[in-house]
C-alpha cells in the first residue's frame, strides 16, 4: 500500500527535519520543501543517514505560488501539510519587520490558496506560546487570552492564527491543527541533526552547548531579579524529538477525520524550569562545567510561561516521554558531532 504523502515546508530545518524523521518512522512519506535561506544542506544528509534512505526535497519559496503549484502537481496525492517555514528571530524581526510579514504571514496566504486549488484539506500549523505575551495566569491553557504581540515575529504568529481562525468559519474545507510550542531543544538521539543556528545563537541551548564546546566564552543570563525561585525567567522546555512526535498524531488526527475546523493545542511538558535549573540540568547531565554570568534583564524577555497540557494530552493523544536532562545531554551528544569551527559572528 502506498505511504500517504505529507509536505513539509521547511523540513530542513530544526524541528522540520526531526518531525520529516518521526513522519518516516510512523509510516508516512513526507515531501519537504525549503529555500535554505534558514537552514543548511547538511540537515538533508543528517535525516537520510538516520532513515538510511533518500527524502525528497524541493529547493523552492513557499511564497511563490507557481513553484508551489508545480510541487503538488509533481507529487501528486499529498494528503495534507505542515508548514514550518517562517523566519524566527525576534531581534531580527523589529528591525525588519516587513521581511517578516511577507515571508511569514504571506507564504501561509499562498500556501493555503494552492492547497484549496489541489484539494488538499488538512494542515498542521507551527505557531508559538508567544501569542499568550505575559500571561496573567499560570499554567496557561489554550483558553487563555492571546495578547498584544511583543515583536513583529511574534505578531506573525498571531496574525496566522487569526488567518486560518478566518478561513475555518468561512465554510471552507481546509482543516487546521495549530500546535503552540513552548521551548523546544535538544537533538536527535542519533546526533546526526540538530539545532544549527547561522551566526550568534537566539536560544538558550546553542548558547549553553557553544560555550561548554570554547566557542563561546561566557554564556549570560539574563536577570536574576524576577519573582522566581532562583530569579531567573522560568520555561517550558520540550524535548524537539517530543515535538517532533506531536506533529506526527496530528497529522495522524487530520487525516483520520477526527479535527474540527480549527484546533489549538499547547505543546509542552507542563513543567516549568527556571534559566538556572536548565544550565543545572546540562552540567549533571554531561559533566560539562559551565562558565555563565548574570547580566541586567533582557527588554522584551517574558519572567515566566509554562504550559497546561490537559488538552494534549486528553484531545490529540499526545505526551512528552523525555527529561529536561535527556534533551541536554542530546544537546551536548549534536555539539560534539559539529566540526569544531569558529563561530560565524
Amino acid at each position: 500500500m502506498a505511504k500517504e504523502k505529507i509536505l513539509v515546508t521547511g523540513g530542513a530545518g530544526y524541528i522540520g527535519s526531526h518531525t520529516v524523521v518521526e513522519l518516516v518512522e510512523a509510516s508516512y512519506e513526507p515531501i519537504i520543501v525549503d529555500n535554505f535561506s534558514n537552514s543548511e544542506e547538511s540537515a538533508l544528509k543528517g535525516i537520510e543517514s538516520i532513515l538510511g534512505r533518500e527524502v525528497v526535497c524541493h529547493r523552492i519559496d513557499c511564497n511563490d505560488a507557481n513553484a508551489l503549484r508545480g510541487v503538488f502537481e509533481q507529487e501528486q496525492d499529498i494528503k495534507g501539510v505542515i508548514h514550518f517555514a517562517a523566519y524566527k528571530a525576534v531581534g531580527e524581526s523589529v528591525a525588519e519587520p516587513l521581511k517578516y510579514y511577507q515571508n511569514n504571514v504571506g507564504s501561509l496566504v499562498t500556501l493555503l490558496q494552492v492547497m484549496e486549488e489541489r484539494k488538499v484539506y488538512n494542515l498542521v500549523f507551527s505557531s508559538s506560546c508567544t501569542v499568550y505575551g505575559i500571561p496573567d495566569k499560570l499554567p496557561v491553557t489554550e483558553q487563555t487570552p492571546v495578547q498584544k504581540a511583543n515583536s513583529p515575529y511574534g505578531n506573525t504568529k498571531k496574525m496566522c492564527e487569526e488567518i486560518l481562525t478566518d478561513l475555518a468559519t468561512s465554510g471552507s474545507n481546509v482543516k487546521s491543527i495549530a500546535l503552540r510550542y513552548f521551548n523546544p531543544i535538544g537533538a536527535h538521539p542519533s546526533a546526526k541533526i540538530g539545532e544549527l543556528p547561522l551566526g550568534v545563537p537566539n536560544n538558550l541551548v546553542p548558547f549553553i552547548t557553544q560555550t561548554a564546546a570554547g566557542i563561546r566564552e561566557q554564556l549570560t543570563i539574563f536577570g536574576n531579579d524576577y519573582d522566581t525561585a532562583d530569579g531567573t525567567c522560568i520555561r517550558d522546555y520540550i524535548h524537539v524529538v517530543d515535538l517532533a512526535k506531536a506533529h506526527v498524531t496530528a497529522v495522524a488526527r487530520l487525516l483520520e477525520g477526527k479535527a474540527e475546523s480549527i484546533e489549538f493545542y499547547n505543546v509542552g511538558t507542563g513543567t516549568g524550569n527556571t534559566v538556572l535549573e536548565a544550565v543545572q540540568a546540562f552540567e549533571k547531565a554531561t559533566g560539562e562545567k559551565l562558565n555563565y554570568k548574570i547580566g541586567p534583564r533582557r527588554v522584551g524577555d517574558v519572567p515566566k510561561i509554562y504550559a497546561d497540557v490537559t488538552r494534549a494530552t486528553e484531545v490529540l493523544g499526545f505526551r512528552t516521554t523525555s527529561t529536561l536532562e535527556e534533551a541536554m545531554k542530546s544537546a551536548w551528544d549534536w555539539q560534539l558531532s559539529l566540526q569544531k569551527e569558529p563561530a560565524k559572528v
